[in-house]
């Protein structure tokens, strides 16, 4: 080992006699780089090694290769890079190489190789490093694509980035990111030759060895990756996506078309093809409008108004073969979407929201309207004053989707915002319907809180004991909490006192349930300690063998004014007997901070 690392340490020596001639390093400088240096080399080499070491050695490096780009930039040396830096950095790349051949599974390690050679423009090494990677990881479609962009992109390799991509495909025949940025790499490639072509006819050059052929320039080679893909996945979001990368390109008109051919041909009955002929048409003639400059605002309202009403066509002319609830969604959504957006014309808001809620009332009607809808349906009719056409789409939506306890849940808030008289008689539809597997508690906490504020004190006393009988432990504990804090809202601490004696045996329990009968008893003016030391006592028999803090804040209460400070020992050495696990270090550790004052 000793002579492994003598011999890098002296491969070193001709660098770091550079970086002192130059005057980049002082002589001090040089001796605690070889000193360090040989620290980190031994290390490498010790039989068991740890992955800590490789990358404490590679940071090292790179901090000294910042340290001689920071010193070149200070003194303005640019000279004798190959003999100074180049060893550093072919160094680094065989310390990575030894690390991922250990590590082989780290792929983090595997990356942070590439970043670095891309940083310090080691492009060769580069593609080795993928290469390597790949051959490993072969099942990762991501790292086909970063190697294939790198090569596109970086090295300038639209051959290599191609054999990327087709060895990619023989590995993830099906992988849609695969196809696509292999049809975006091709598109991105006839782009340059096109640039190239350009470049040379405007400088009047002689074409010679630049042969450019029209049909990759058109982007035929990305064609055929379309047709293959879209012949091995059936998908209309697929063809979508390929007609949406070929539109970032200004030669693709053709090449488009054939795409929205495919997708009105294939997938006709798929409501995707449809959403996006309608949303053409909203964009058919934007570019027109933009530039002729309306004369006024109602001009453009009614321009478009006239364009949305023809995407409107579109999604009818869909419903009539294509009556799901996707479609719906789509035609919803776009509608939703267009009255959401700003305008200060009375004329065209109003336009917008009749066309939102005739279009929500049809889908419902038709039971396709889907769940989410129901919600900003009632938010449009409450900002509209229509109180009663509100009250019937919350109570409809509760019958539609009677498991749903999202949907319980925002109806009966709309209907005791709206001050419906049948509020509690709903609360008793939705606990019977919805799933008691399901948790439940937001409808309890809702119908609680709607009590508490509209019934009589007896009335909401006999709501919180039905929900103290919930056999869903969440809905019991919670009722328990809430009930303490409600009973010493309306009749104090005697009333809070009077709960929790009731319910101090009631299993199942909360933490929150003592903590905060020890806050209401801190509130006190006449503060019994006794008390805040039974409610304590009684939440460490049911949390004492996995809850340190609980612990800590019982000794802390010792330790405060009311307290007796000789009881904390007592406490500690409880804590230690009973909580369990990684509880007990955890406990220590903040027992410790706290003797320090730290906490």
């Amino acid at each position: 080992m000793a002579e492994i690392v003598q011999q890098r340490l002296e491969d070193r020596i001709p660098g770091l006699e550079q970086l002192e001639r130059v005057g980049l390093f002082t002589k001090k400088e040089v001796r605690l780089v070889i000193k360090k240096s040989t620290a980190l080399e031994y290390k490498l080499h010790r039989p068991m090694l740890r992955k800590e070491d490789f990358i404490t050695y590679i940071e090292y490096e790179i901090g000294v290769l910042e340290l001689i780009k920071k010193r070149r930039l200070r003194i303005g040396y640019n000279f004798k890079k190959d003999e100074i830096e180049f060893p550093i950095m072919s160094r680094i790349s065989s310390v990575f190489r030894r690390a991922t051949a250990k590590w082989k599974d780290d792929l983090q390690l595997w990356l942070s190789h590439v970043a670095f050679c891309k940083k310090w423009n080691m492009k060769t090494q580069v593609s080795k490093v993928f290469l390597s990677l790949l051959a490993i990881h072969p099942d990762k479609p991501a790292l086909w694509i970063m190697a294939a962009k790198c090569e596109m992109e970086d090295r300038n390799s639209s051959e290599s980035a191609r054999h990327l991509f087709l060895r990619a495909l023989r590995f993830h025949p099906k992988n849609k990111k695969v196809y696509l940025e292999y049809f975006r790499m091709e598109l991105m490639h006839a782009e340059k030759l096109r640039r190239q072509q350009k470049e040379l006819e405007q400088a009047e050059m002689a074409m010679g060895e630049y042969e450019f052929s029209m049909e990759i320039l058109n982007g035929k080679l990305a064609e055929v990756v379309y047709k293959e893909a879209t012949e091995k996945i059936k998908d209309a979001e697929f063809v979508l996506s390929f007609l949406n990368i070929a539109a970032l390109f200004d030669f693709t008109k053709e090449l488009q078309e054939m795409i929205l051919q495919d997708l009105q041909n294939k997938y006709a009955n798929d409501p995707l093809t449809w959403d996006y002929m309608a949303k053409c048409e909203l964009e058919a003639g934007l570019g027109a409008e933009m530039g002729a400059e309306l004369q006024s605002t109602k001009e453009k309202a009614s321009d478009t108004v006239r364009r949305e009403e023809r995407s409107c066509l579109v999604y009818e002319e869909g419903l009539k073969s294509l009556q799901t609830e996707a479609m719906w969604t789509c035609y919803a959504t776009f509608c939703w979407n267009r009255f959401k957006r700003k305008t200060n014309v009375t004329e065209l808001k109003e336009k917008r929201q009749e066309r939102l809620l005739t279009v929500f009332q049809r889908a419902h009607d038709a039971l396709l309207l889907e769940e989410s809808f129901y919600k900003k349906w009632v938010k449009v009719l409450q900002s509209t004053g229509d109180a009663d056409g509100a009250t019937r789409v919350a109570v409809a939506a509760t019958k539609r989707f009677s498991q749903s306890v999202e949907t319980w849940s925002c109806s009966l808030q709309t209907l005791m915002e709206l001050g419906s008289a049948n509020v509690d008689e709903l609360f008793q539809e939705a606990l019977k319907h919805v799933n008691p597997k399901v948790t439940l508690m937001a409808l309890w906490v809702l119908q609680l809180e709607w009590s508490a504020s509209t019934q009589s004190p007896e009335e909401t006393e006999a709501l919180f004991k039905r929900g103290l009988a919930s056999t869903v432990p969440a809905v019991s504990m919670e009722v328990k909490k809430k009930y303490l804090d409600w009973s010493y809202t309306t009749g104090g601490y005697k009333k809070a006192r009077q709960t929790f004696r009731s319910l101090h045996e009631h299993r199942p329990f909360s933490k929150e349930f003592f903590l905060r009968m020890i806050q209401i008893e801190k509130e006190q003016d006449s503060l019994k300690m006794s008390n805040i030391r039974d409610y304590y006592e009684r939440a460490l028999r049911e949390f004492g063998s996995s809850d340190e803090d609980l612990w800590l804040d019982y000794i802390k209460e010792e330790r405060g004014p009311h307290g007796q400070a000789e009881n904390s020992g007592s406490i500690h050495w409880r804590a230690m007997k009973s909580l369990e696990g990684e509880c007990v270090e955890r406990f220590v550790t903040k027992y410790t901070l706290l003797q320090t004052g730290h906490i």
